[in-house]
């Protein structure tokens, strides 16, 4: 793991360098929007609203947009200028039960590792006091350019910060069925209450699974086996277009040569992309053998999958 800030924690008199790194991380397959039809990517451009010219990022703001329509911009020099006091140290408030923070509050989780060999024992008694007290202590932090509010506790004999929304960041369960007097008979709740202890157990995270994933792989994986892949294709501006056209030349010679067509008809699916015509007629002259298409399809494979399995 990479450290993706540093800083001190500091409580009273006490003052813990430690590096934070992020305790979590997703497993979701991303995907790329595509055109239908070849595989080509879809790309966004920043576009001013009043002329559509195309913005670049270094001239980009912030925008504080008034009632009136009216727009305050906010510069980065100006957003540095912002007193930010929690910005290196992570400030301890207080000390509470853990039962008293609602879980509701939790956003996210972060690891924190003593920055030094003098930092070490600091840290050490504060993961002690806080084990023997069963206390998580309540904290500031500003990470990137946002203060939050976090609490650290100790798991797995590491100091575990994570961060809180702020109280007002939190909805208010205003609904109607709320307001309704409806009476439950004392067999009901005895039901219930039966059903709930014959379910219950311990609970262990690892024992489920992400079934839609699981499938997700499977449909990509049978895709991959069935040789639904495609080479996307690559606009004029891309300095990588006669590398990608002449592999889309080749792949369509060897998936003309599989098929028993002619080199021919090869020829003319190649000068469909839009590599120069001497490369494309050259590459379906020279369609490969069987041994070496076979060969190419496999490494193919092997490289849409690792691609996939990567969701870049």
């Amino acid at each position: 793991m990479r450290a993706m800030w540093k800083g001190s924690v500091s409580f009273g008199l006490v003052s813990i360098p430690v590096k934070m790194y992020g305790a979590t991380s997703t497993h979701d397959i991303s995907f790329r929007q595509v055109r239908r039809s070849d595989g080509s990517r879809v790309k966004y451009k920043r576009v001013a609203e009043a002329d559509g010219e195309v913005v670049e990022y270094s001239e980009i703001a912030k925008g504080y947009e008034l009632p009136d329509g009216r727009m305050i911009i906010l510069t980065d020099e100006d957003m540095e200028q912002l007193p930010l006091p929690t910005k290196k140290t992570v400030e301890v408030l207080e000390f509470v039960p853990l039962d008293q923070v609602d879980p509701i509050l939790y956003n996210k989780s972060y690891y924190l590792e003593p920055d030094s060999n003098a930092g070490l024992k600091p840290y050490l008694l504060l993961r002690e006091a806080l084990e023997s007290s069963e206390m998580v202590a309540v904290v500031k932090v500003t990470i990137g350019t946002r203060e939050q509010m976090a609490t650290i506790r100790v798991r797995d004999g590491v100091l575990t910060m994570s961060t809180l929304l702020w109280a007002d960041e939190i909805r208010k369960p205003e609904f109607g069925f709320l307001g309704e007097d409806l009476e439950l008979r004392p067999q009901e709740i005895k039901m219930a209450q039966s059903l709930v202890a014959s379910m219950e157990g311990d609970f262990d995270p690892s024992e489920y699974a992400d079934e839609y994933e699981s499938a997700l792989d499977e449909l990509v994986e049978a895709k991959l086996e069935g040789n639904e892949v495609v080479s996307p294709a690559v606009g004029e501006g891309d300095e990588k277009d006669n590398v990608v056209d002449l592999m889309a030349a080749l792949q369509a010679s060897i998936d003309r040569a599989r098929k028993g067509e002619g080199a021919g008809e090869a020829a003319d699916e190649a000068e469909k992309t839009p590599a120069k015509k001497s490369a494309s007629k050259k590459a379906a002259k020279k369609a490969p053998t069987k041994k070496a298409a076979a060969k190419k399809s496999t490494a193919k494979k092997s490289t849409a999958k690792k691609a996939a399995k990567k969701a870049s």
